[in-house]
């Protein structure tokens, strides 16, 4: 899961990101809220963003009112040191999903952005299941059969991606903007390494190449022609 973290406290956001880094997702930062909407304007996928109200130039309330205009519906969990239930009212009205007021405990933090990924995804339970593999975010475990899989973190987020959305065709630069964040470097083959290592760690049919498309993981195995 790609998320985009937005704040102008560098203490604060070193923190969450050191926080979030176990849960296997991949965190983008930006403390400039001109740059942040610039970001949410472009191309590249998030699946959440944490966006602080409480920034220079152009404050959080603006790129949230600008990005809910332009009909971007990332889910957004908005973070602010405005305590009154006028200004949390203001902020859910503006188009935020979550509300978490600073100082917060971090492992709030963590269940309220796996809730609001989960309600994102249509999913009453924040546990991925299909084929036989099993996958929770919450207790970074993953089995298949009944049996525990070891992964990486790439593997895992990886993972995570094509079990979120069974059935969906992700092309190479998208499944490598979902699980390498701007700081990162990307060597050319990197997610065809990461493909052959969860099919070797499955099974081959775990998820299907679509030549010069993109890769798909099939809800249901595929009859095998003749």
């Amino acid at each position: 899961m790609r998320i985009l973290l937005v704040e102008d406290d560098h203490s604060l956001a070193s923190g969450i990101r050191l926080a979030l880094k176990p849960e296997h997702y991949t965190i983008d930062w930006l403390s400039d809220g001109a740059l942040a909407l610039a970001a949410l304007k472009g191309k590249e996928p998030f699946d959440a963003v944490i966006l602080d109200l409480g920034l220079p130039g152009l404050d959080g309330m603006r790129i949230l009112e600008s990005v809910r205009r332009l009909g971007n519906r990332v889910p957004v969990l908005v973070l602010t040191a405005r305590d009154g239930l006028e200004d949390r009212i203001a902020g859910l009205d503006a188009g935020a999903d979550d509300y978490l007021v600073k100082p917060f405990e971090v492992t709030e933090l963590k269940a309220r952005l796996r809730a609001l990924l989960r309600r994102s995804q249509g999913q009453a339970s924040s546990i991925l299941e299909c084929r036989g593999i099993r996958l929770d975010p919450a207790t970074h475990s993953v089995s298949y059969l009944g049996k525990p899989i070891i992964l990486s973190r790439r593997e895992f987020t990886l993972l995570g991606e094509f079990l979120s959305h069974p059935g969906r065709v992700f092309t190479r630069e998208t499944l490598a903007q979902l699980i390498y964040g701007w700081e990162e470097d990307v060597e050319s083959n990197a997610i065809e390494v990461h493909v052959h290592h969860l099919r070797r760690k499955f099974f081959p049919e775990l998820i299907r190449t679509l030549r010069g498309i993109g890769y798909v993981l099939d809800k249901e195995p595929r009859e095998k022609a003749g």
